[in-house]
């Protein structure tokens, strides 16, 4: 069967990459799953984000993660739910929610921290290895890559080699 959006090259420049990052998304998941079963691969970056930054404002965490402030306050929740972070109100301005990751938030980033993320980004290290040209034939390298071996496959690899 024809793959019509990858055939239509620029056009559907966005349907591709949004096809990208569902499957970066998905195989991510995928890894994660061995340490962290209850915290979607999409959640990791805002916890990353406390991590490097420190306490933060919902309009801060959506600039710093280059998102918006509905997606943000809904990942803030379900992160409360599992007590991964915490709120409190700023004193000069009660409007404003200040976000830090709790005691288990900043045990679950340090673990991952050791173990997952650097075998998550040595996957996709190896996904993108030796991508050239224009943008279109990476593109398609890097979902020839993905139908080739996940990102967990490719997370041993790099493990393999690495010892």
């Amino acid at each position: 069967m024809e793959d019509v959006v990858r055939s239509l090259g620029l056009l559907c420049l966005g349907t591709r990459l949004k096809r990208i990052g569902e499957q970066l998304q998905q195989d991510a998941q995928a890894l994660l799953e061995d340490e962290t079963p209850a915290l979607p691969a999409s959640q990791h970056p805002l916890l990353a984000a406390l991590d490097r930054l420190g306490p933060l404002t919902i309009g801060d965490l959506a600039l710093a993660l280059g998102v918006t402030q509905p997606g943000v306050t809904r990942h803030v929740s379900r992160l409360t739910k599992l007590r991964l972070v915490e709120l409190d109100t700023r004193r000069d301005d009660q409007r404003q929610r200040v976000v830090r990751l709790s005691p288990s938030g900043q045990q679950l980033v340090d673990m991952a921290k050791r173990s997952v993320w650097p075998r998550l980004e040595g996957a996709v290290a190896d996904l993108c290895a030796g991508l050239d040209g224009p943008l279109l034939v990476q593109l398609a390298a890097i979902e020839d890559g993905l139908k080739e071996a996940s990102l967990a496959v490719r997370a041993e690899r790099v493990k393999g080699s690495a010892r």
